[in-house]
Parts: C-alpha cells; sequence; structure tokens
C-alpha cells in the first residue's frame, strides 16, 4: 500500500520562538538560525511545552483557511493534563466542520493566541499524557486517551484537556493509528447493525458506499456475527481488486452503483435471498440519491433503513408506497450525538472493537500516513488535508506525529 510521507528536506533551524519567564509574564525571542542541524521543540525549564496547530478562523476550503499555528502550553496542575497526540485521521466531517457544512460547529476562541478567534481542526485521535496535574486521580503519564465529545480539535502535536475530557484506553497490543481510527467508523457501524432491527445469524443487510471505514467495519463485524451482506460501491479502476478484498473482508456479494440502478438487481437479490424468502430487513446508508432509493428497493416489507452520510450531497426520493405498502421505517444516525447520550455504552463499544481489534478479528482500513513533525511546513500539512476531498485515494488519511 502507498504510503505519503510528509515532512521537511530541510535539515536547518529556522527562526523559532522561545519563552522566557521574566518580571511575572512571558516574553518571547525569536532564535537565528544555527546551522545544519536537527530542529527540536523547545520547552523551556518551567515547563511551558510548544505546539502546533491547524487552525481556521472563517469558514471555508482547507486550502483557504487552514493555518498552521504554534504557541504555549503551560504546565498541568489541577485536573489538567497535556496530550501529545499519535495519530489523528482526516475524516470526511473533519473537512465538512472546516467548510461550515457540519452541524456540530466548534467554539471559536483566542484561547491558544491566535490573533483572531480560531478553533482547531479534527475530531478523532489518540493521545499519550505527558504530564498530570496533581488532582488527576485514573490517568497517569503515558495512558493512551481517546476525545469524549466530537470538535475537541485533534489536529495538533499537543493539547491541554481536563481530565472529563478523555477516555483512558488500554494501550497494550494494539497500535496508535489502530487506536486513533476506533472511535468513529467502526462503532457507527457496531451500533446501526445492532440498534435498529434484531438481525440473527443468518440474516441479510446491504450497504452503499461499501469501501468506506464504516463500510468496511460493518462487513467484518457482520461475517463476525454470522450475518450475511450485500455491497455497492462506486465504479473506479482496480474494480475487480476492490471487489476481492472486500469479500475477503467477509463481503457476501459487491455490486456497482451502476449494476444497483439497473432493473435486473431486483431479480438478482432474489436469486441470492431465496426468492425473497431470506428478508433484507436491514440497510445502511451513506450516500443519498439515486443510489440511496435503489436500495429501498430490494429491501423486505417492515424493513429499516439507517442514514448517516450524504456523500452524493442530493436527497432521497422515496415512492409513498413504501411507507404505505411496505411499512419501510426510516431513521438517521450520527454517532456523535449518539456517544453525548450514552456515554457508558459508547466506552463499551470501543472495549468490545478494541478487544476485536487485538484478537486480528478487525484488520486495519487501508490509511496513507503524513508524518507530521515539528519541521514539517504548513503547505504539506494543508495540501493534505485538501487532498482528501479529490477523486479516488488509497487510503484513509492519517496523521502520524513523531515525538521530537
Amino acid at each position: 500500500m502507498p504510503i505519503e510521507r510528509v515532512v521537511s528536506k530541510s535539515g536547518l533551524i529556522t527562526p523559532s520562538t522561545v519563552y522566557f519567564l521574566c518580571s511575572g509574564c512571558l516574553r518571547k525571542q525569536n532564535i537565528a538560525p544555527q546551522g545544519p542541524q536537527q530542529q527540536r521543540r523547545q520547552i523551556s525549564a518551567y515547563g511551558y511545552t510548544q505546539a502546533k496547530a491547524l487552525v481556521y478562523s472563517q469558514y471555508g476550503e482547507p486550502k483557504d483557511v487552514l493555518s498552521l499555528h504554534t504557541h504555549s502550553i503551560s504546565p498541568a496542575h489541577s485536573t489538567r493534563l497535556i496530550l501529545r497526540f499519535l495519530a489523528s485521521p482526516l475524516n470526511p466531517a473533519d473537512i465538512n466542520q472546516i467548510q461550515g457544512l457540519y452541524p456540530s460547529r466548534p467554539q471559536m476562541a483566542t484561547s491558544l493566541g491566535t490573533a483572531q478567534p480560531s478553533a482547531v481542526a479534527g475530531n478523532e485521535g489518540v493521545a499519550e499524557i505527558t504530564s498530570a496535574g496533581s488532582a488527576v486521580k485514573t490517568i497517569q503519564k503515558g495512558d493512551w486517551v481517546l476525545m469524549r465529545r466530537p470538535a475537541f480539535g485533534t489536529w495538533r502535536t499537543h493539547a491541554e484537556a481536563d481530565q472529563s475530557d478523555v477516555l483512558r484506553i488500554e494501550k497494550d497490543g494494539i497500535t496508535p493509528i489502530q487506536a486513533g481510527t476506533v472511535s468513529i467508523n467502526p462503532c457507527t457501524a457496531y451500533r446501526m447493525l445492532k440498534d435498529f432491527h434484531p438481525l440473527q445469524p443468518g440474516a441479510w443487510f446491504i450497504q452503499n458506499g461499501a469501501n468506506s471505514g464504516v463500510g468496511r467495519a460493518a462487513i467484518q463485524l457482520g461475517k463476525l456475527w454470522g450475518l450475511r451482506s450485500i455491497n455497492v460501491v462506486r465504479d473506479r479502476p482496480g474494480l475487480a481488486d476492490l471487489k476481492k478484498e472486500l469479500q475477503d473482508l467477509g463481503a457476501d456479494h459487491v455490486v456497482t452503483e451502476d449494476e444497483a440502478l439497473t432493473r435486473d438487481f431486483a431479480e438478482q437479490t432474489k436469486e441470492w435471498t431465496r426468492a425473497g424468502r431470506e428478508p433484507i430487513m436491514l440497510a445502511l446508508n451513506c450516500v443519498g440519491g439515486k443510489p440511496a432509493t435503489a436500495l429501498t428497493k430490494v429491501l423486505s416489507p417492515g424493513a429499516h433503513m439507517v442514514t448517516y452520510g450524504a456523500m452524493a450531497r442530493k436527497p432521497m426520493d422515496l415512492p409513498t408506497s413504501a411507507l404505505i405498502f411496505r411499512d419501510l421505517h426510516f431513521h438517521g444516525f450520527w454517532v456523535s450525538r449518539w456517544a453525548d447520550a450514552h456515554p457508558q455504552s459508547r466506552e463499551q463499544t470501543v472495549g468490545e472493537i478494541l478487544g476485536m481489534v487485538r484478537r486480528g478479528e478487525l484488520r486495519d482500513v487501508p490509511v496513507t500516513e503524513v508524518e507530521w513533525g515539528w519541521e514539517t511546513k504548513e503547505k504539506a500539512l494543508v495540501e493534505a488535508v485538501q487532498g482528501t476531498l479529490e477523486g479516488f485515494r488509497p487510503g484513509k488519511g492519517i496523521f502520524v506525529f513523531r515525538d521530537e
């Protein structure tokens, strides 16, 4: 799998800012370049940690509004923690949030010393505790944590947080990338398969966006639980390889959107389900538009469709007969809202999924690593974010942070 390493090629120290404590306040001083040595993050004798974050002060396209901001974090005290991020994925919801299209918006402030009220981008990631205040009892230095709520801002090297902001996880037997990608996509798939219709072993479900992180998780969870799946993907170069890849994960059938839109698709599903005697009672939809309507045509009476995304940005066209005569049920699912309403269930779900990862029951999603070191330039990071909007990609983008 291609790995994208986004790092600075230069070994020169560029001008940096060092903070000194004087006269009861912080004073900053620019340090000139000192030759071809490796630049390292400055930590003062007073415990201040320098950090970098991708921030935005207005909504728009990532390439137009994101900037790399350097700031200083004071030492941990009371119930406060200092976090060092290990891995933070680039999810579609993160991009929508930056564009101002997502219902959950972070609060913009100047607490990081930005000239304008700003927010740190990113909703998902895993961090390591580097220090903890004296009143912190349940978390200690070296522990790994996830964010309890969305819009925390995970596209940064370091952060300050309260102990109530994070969820401690067991780090043994997992990698930072596995931990950093567990709280959204796998949890979404898990809850949709469990919460909307009781599926017994042997039952069928159908989904579009089957190549997505949620889709891949649903295929594997379904296989573990004895479910059978029909999976719809967009046509693309290398389609045969993708079909085989999804089948290796446990998909029973994989078809393209174009195939699902034909009249023959209903007949095909009847063949797979013994002339409909094996009902399809659940559909998972992240696309919308005509591809979503196509799923409804093969659902059995009384079935449920759960919508968790709208990649096509088009509404579904639902025939009235589907509601009146076939009694189909339509739901929306937003994992962030579910997590806020069910914090204990969320913790349990994350724990179960991590257990599956440790046992090798869930395979890693394909990722494109974007390495973020102290010298990594703003241009490289912003281009990596903007690149997630461009066509088919070999894997989910994810920031992987170097410890410097």
